[in-house]
């Protein structure tokens, strides 16, 4: 692995950092973001032999390149505020552009914990574009050519070695890059397609690399990504593939409901049981993507309004997100992915700074056919637990949104409850409220949950109107 130099923060062009959806007001909770383009020389990975279904793959770096490109860090101004957590996302390039998904689902609980957060364009698209972009102005030379001109990316084989560049960077150059915050601990995250790269990154460069002190992998398939590929060679990951149980670094690997069940995800093929150095969090009622993810949580500043209106769109779902640009043929999830995403954060962090390992967590039912089994509002069973299921007023669905275009099946469902059976479960407002706020303290003590997430969830529920006359 080479070592990577680092040039910045970038304010050329039009003077402002591109990464599609951006971040709420960071400097009105006390944060910043700088962009930097680091550089150097980069190793692709082979294997002499076939990649093995237990993940044990031992890799080798083939054919150095060169490189140049970008890093974000959005931080604490003071660096007193920090808690010593950096979380280093691999941004997610499947639209045809960057993407942060954990940043937009995690962030409140990262700004008010103090974590600084890095993403890198690990991948060629992300920087260039491709043709099946769904905007193809968002890849960053088409977004802003003086200000990204002097990136060069010489292909996806090698976006593993400059992601441990990246996190390396991190490690050893904080003082410019953080701002003064020295890293205490250093995290990989990802999710989808990111998550699909960094499953072949943990088996495959993670053991050589010695970067990361945990991982997320958030919402990944049965299988990891190619480790090298041409349109001439492919060392294809195996179908199934597991993650290997030798290497001593904290895996968390989230799933949502989709990706469970969801036909070209399909996670419960590879389902691994807890053990040592990895835990598997389940969660029923959510979806790959939301509503949060697509939209509310953009401009979350953690006051509790985007926990009003995401609340409130149980009730009144919509199918159409950024103003119409995506329409879905049904509302689109609205469940509580958001909330046992940063409990999840959380729980790696604690993981990797004291040594213990999370409780292990239920896994979701599925039938002996490898369905899920539904309870009477048409929710799924076991998993990890919300007041969102527990106390419904919505069927919340990570399946039954047909594909169409634009990734709609990826979105899930929600189905409001109708008023004859939220009258029955709810004759008052006081009883939907005493039912939220029974199973609302069960998932903060089983950890599904963080107190201060379960605040704002609760006010909320009380200023609703569910079960009012």
């Amino acid at each position: 692995m080479g070592q990577a130099v680092v040039d910045g923060p970038i304010t050329t062009g039009n003077g402002a950092v591109v990464l599609s959806a951006g971040a709420p007001d960071l400097a009105a909770v006390g944060y910043v973001q700088e962009e930097y383009f680091i550089s150097g020389t980069a190793s692709a990975f082979r294997s002499a032999t076939s990649l093995s279904a237990d993940g044990r793959w031992s890799a080798t770096p083939v054919n150095p390149a060169p490189y140049t490109t970008r890093i974000v860090v959005r931080r604490p101004v003071d660096a007193a505020r920090s808690n010593g957590t950096v979380a280093v996302e691999w941004l997610n390039v499947t639209a045809g552009f960057d993407t942060a998904p954990d940043w937009t689902g995690a962030h409140v609980e990262m700004i008010r914990s103090g974590w600084t957060w890095v993403g890198v364009s690990a991948q060629a698209v992300g920087i260039v574009g491709s043709k099946r972009s769904l905007v193809a102005a968002l890849a960053l030379k088409n977004a802003d050519p003086v200000r990204y001109g002097p990136l060069s990316h010489p292909g996806d084989n090698y976006s593993y070695d400059i992601f441990s560049q990246a996190g390396a960077l991190v490690r050893t150059k904080w003082q410019q890059v953080l701002g003064g915050i020295e890293p205490k601990h250093i995290l990989a995250l990802g999710e989808s397609q990111s998550a699909f790269r960094l499953t072949t990154y943990v088996n495959a460069v993670a053991p050589i690399a010695d970067v990361y002190d945990g991982f997320m992998l958030h919402s990944r398939g049965a299988i990891g990504a190619p480790l090298f590929s041409t349109p001439f060679q492919q060392l294809r990951a195996p179908d199934p593939t597991l993650l290997r149980t030798d290497h001593a670094v904290p895996v968390l690997v989230f799933e949502t409901e989709t990706d469970m069940v969801a036909k070209g995800l399909d996670y419960r093929r590879v389902d691994q049981p807890d053990d040592a150095f990895i835990r598997g969090w389940q969660v029923p009622g959510t979806a790959h993507q939301d509503l949060y993810g697509l939209g509310i949580g953009d401009g979350d500043l953690g006051d509790g309004a985007a926990d009003v209106a995401l609340f409130a769109s149980m009730s009144d779902p919509p199918n159409a997100i950024y103003g119409g640009v995506i329409t879905c043929e049904v509302p689109i999830n609205t469940g509580p992915h958001p909330y046992v995403l940063r409990a999840a954060l959380a729980a790696l962090n604690t993981w990797v700074a004291t040594g213990s390992a999370p409780t292990s967590m239920p896994a979701i039912e599925l039938n002996a056919s490898g369905d899920l089994v539904l309870d009477d509002a048409g929710n799924a069973r076991g998993g990890i637990r919300t007041p969102h299921l527990d106390a419904p007023i919505a069927q919340l669905s990570g399946i039954g949104q047909p594909m169409g275009k634009s990734f709609c099946g990826l979105f899930g469902t929600t189905t409001p409850l109708d008023a004859t059976t939220l009258a029955a479960k709810y004759p008052t407002h006081e009883a939907f409220v005493r039912a939220w706020e029974t199973a609302l303290d069960h998932a903060v003590a089983s950890g599904a949950v963080l107190p201060a997430d379960a605040v704002q969830l609760r006010t909320a529920a009380q200023t609703s109107v569910i079960g009012a006359p």
